[in-house]
């Protein structure tokens, strides 16, 4: 069954030629003026990439630090004990703490959006997985929120500024915001820049061929506008 489009997207969607593929500073420019919500709607990156996710050599998954964040405020909290609780509290962590926070995760508390945990923390927080985990919350290395205690101001400061988690779907698919409607295209820019820029050096050992085969962008809601990979992908030399 085709589901039926409503007259807003109809009327954005005349915007874009499904037939062009755009440089990046139009494709922001068209999927801004796509964005046709009553709310500041998100700007997303789709990525199709040339790897199979089937194969453990052929993952991808990184972070990538937005220069010009994500529109919104981040709430952080830390699994943490000794020094690293007075650093992450001056770096402006919302929660910090240990047993205690894990007892009030387990109460049901889940008031944050990115959790950061130090090694000597992970064997009990381990115990959260599964609350965690199926969230997108657990702390991992691979997504850098597992750092050493010299590095928890930095990673607090990181992912408070706007820091994206980006990894493949089963469809070997990445989708991954870079801002708001309401940033100015110069800033979502530089958000594309550097998200193109930690993708291609997050390239798997296994990767073969075309790395990056189709990039698109769209407002919340609104249509698809494809992109240039070549000219896309040169923003990662650029940045």
């Amino acid at each position: 069954m085709t589901h039926a489009r409503g007259k807003k997207y109809l009327e954005a969607a005349k915007l874009v030629d499904s037939t062009r593929h755009y440089a990046p500073d139009e494709a922001i420019a068209l999927a801004k003026k796509g964005s046709y919500t009553s709310f500041d709607g998100t700007i997303e990156a789709h990525l199709r990439m040339g790897v199979d996710p089937r194969h453990a050599d052929q993952q991808v998954r990184g972070v990538a630090s937005l220069p010009n964040g994500l529109g919104k405020k981040v709430r952080v909290l830390v699994f943490a004990q000794g020094d690293s609780v007075r650093q992450a509290e001056a770096a402006g962590a919302d929660h910090v703490g240990a047993d205690d926070l894990i007892k009030q995760i387990e109460g049901g508390f889940l008031d944050f959006d990115i959790a950061i945990a130090t090694p000597d923390m992970m064997g009990r927080v381990g115990r959260l997985g599964k609350i965690l985990g199926r969230r997108g919350l657990m702390p991992n290395p691979k997504s850098g929120t597992v750092v050493q205690p010299q590095d928890i101001a930095r990673a607090v400061n990181e992912a408070r500024k706007g820091r994206v988690e980006f990894r493949l779907d089963r469809t070997a698919i990445m989708h991954v915001p870079i801002g708001k409607a309401s940033f100015a295209d110069g800033a979502l820019l530089e958000n594309l820049s550097a998200l193109v820029d930690a993708v291609v050096k997050a390239r798997p050992s296994g990767a073969k061929g075309q790395y990056i085969r189709s990039i698109a962008l769209c407002a919340t809601m609104g249509p698809g506008v494809k992109m240039d990979v070549n000219a896309t992908t040169a923003l990662a030399t650029a940045s």
